[in-house]
């Protein structure tokens, strides 16, 4: 009751915003359902709530209280934690399967062998590699011996692994063939392009819409990170082929074939083949990012990559978005000529999640525990995608929402004339977190659309209606 009145006091619960119900806030906060109802009907009497049949619980409407004008500068949005969180890439953390994640680990701790306890192999537990490579065929028609599956510590650790191998390769290819490339340009062009010639970075191509830090991992490890255009058929792979400008000599495209993070694009399928016949035809590699790849909502789940050639594509899954972000649970399916390259970049098994952690995620899937939660967030989420659609039809009609069918997010395109960051410093003033498209921009690319990435995943049942009448209130 007091954190209520606060809320409402402070202006963090507007007027007219309707409160959850008293079954989801008391599932939410595990406290009996009579408790909520009686705090409510507290709040109620005392004026800070209304109860209406068929209306639910709303924040009554009150006289704002009368202060004196402020001197000096306009306040700014506060800078502390936000009220709503619509960032993209989170899933509700508050549906986490506690009770069947606590039983699959002590099944899985019951059944250990000994050795679990030990250092074990850098690849990552056998039994987690031997369920995830049954599991991504059946799920991602993925090509997998447990071989192959390399266990890290979230898709960055991943990355990170992808960066330095290329790199190395860089290096060893340098040493080989750089004496005599610059000896060849300088004689063909002068010294200047000699030395171009001899020193230009390794590439990997990335899609101009990404995750920054994705980016920065590569360059950090001396890749240059060229980018390639998206349009409504996915990312142009078949710029590649052509290898123009900044996409001469690309050893490697990072991409997101199943659906474009940030822009929701599923990659066409000639685009797919594209890139697997670049990839074929420069001895290149496919970084393939699968980072949602159980939520598909309005069409059949778009099959992983991979299965078109194992040998080219580096498959990267994790469990942040299915389960939580907070296990450090992913894992990279290679092709069998990098396996020993990858496990040379790790250098150290305590680079490897937690053996108990692996066990227990093996279980987790073995048991259909895994399938059954993602079912069920499947729904969850799919029915929010619903709602947002829904309301933003009614209450801001000129906004058009795309990419939704599939993931956790949804792009949100703002009129024409409509100011990108105007909207995103107004949703801070409403406590509410979110990003811009054009956050996740290349740097080397053009301004475009102003558009909203809209996250629905992160907040609670109890907190999603507030979120998205929140998001309401700051579009035109």
């Amino acid at each position: 009751m007091d954190a209520l009145r606060e809320a409402v006091r402070t202006g963090r619960l507007a007027p007219g915003t309707r409160l959850p119900s008293s079954r989801t806030l008391a599932a939410d906060l595990s406290i009996a359902r009579n408790t909520v109802a009686d705090a409510y009907a507290e709040l109620v009497a005392e004026g800070w709530l209304t109860a209406r049949q068929g209306s639910g619980t709303r924040v009554a409407r009150r006289a704002a209280p009368r202060t004196r004008a402020p001197s000096g500068p306009p306040a700014r949005p506060s800078r502390g934690r936000p009220t709503h969180n619509l960032r993209a890439g989170s899933p509700d953390l508050s549906s986490f399967p506690r009770a069947e994640w606590l039983a699959s680990a002590r099944r899985a701790l019951a059944a250990a062998p000994h050795d679990a306890f030990d250092y074990g192999d850098q690849r990552g537990r056998v039994e987690l590699r031997t369920v995830l490579a049954d599991y991504l065929a059946r799920t991602r028609g993925v090509y997998a011996d447990p071989d192959r599956v390399v266990l890290c510590s979230g898709f960055v650790h991943g990355l990170t692994l992808m960066a330095q191998v290329l790199a190395a390769r860089r290096g060893r290819a340098g040493a080989r063939s750089g004496t005599k490339t610059v000896a060849k340009a300088v004689a063909r062009t002068g010294s200047r392009a000699g030395s171009r010639a001899g020193t230009k970075a390794r590439a990997v191509a990335v899609e101009s819409y990404g995750l920054d830090f994705h980016r920065d991992i590569l360059t950090a490890a001396g890749l240059r990170t060229p980018a390639l255009p998206i349009d409504e058929l996915g990312t142009r792979t078949d710029e590649l082929t052509s290898a123009v400008g900044e996409l001469r000599g690309v050893d490697a495209v990072l991409t997101t074939p199943a659906h474009q993070f940030p822009t929701g694009v599923a990659l066409h399928p000639d685009r797919r083949a594209a890139v697997v016949d670049w990839a074929r035809g420069a001895g290149g590699l496919i970084l393939e990012d699968d980072y949602d790849g159980e939520f598909r909502y309005d069409r059949q789940p778009v099959g992983a990559l991979q299965g078109l050639d194992p040998e080219r594509v580096v498959y990267m899954g994790t469990a942040s978005k299915s389960l939580a972000p907070g296990l450090r649970l992913a894992w990279m399916v290679l092709p069998r000529a990098l396996v020993g390259e990858v496990i040379e970049a790790k250098g150290d098994v305590a680079a490897v999640p937690s053996a108990m952690d692996q066990l227990t995620l093996a279980e987790f899937i073995t048991s259909g525990a895994y399938d059954r939660h993602v079912r069920s967030m499947r729904l969850r989420y799919r029915r929010r995608r619903d709602q947002l659609v829904e309301a933003l039809a009614e209450r801001a009609p000129e906004s058009q929402v795309t990419g939704i069918a599939a993931g956790l997010h949804a792009v949100v395109e703002l009129p024409p004339g409509t100011d990108e960051r105007a909207v995103i410093q107004a949703a801070a003033w409403q406590g509410l977190a979110i990003r811009g498209l054009s956050a996740f921009r290349h740097q080397s690319v053009p301004p475009g659309r102003d558009a909203l990435v809209v996250g629905y995943g992160a907040p609670t049942d109890s907190a999603w209606a507030g979120a998205l009448d929140a998001l309401c209130r700051v579009l035109p």
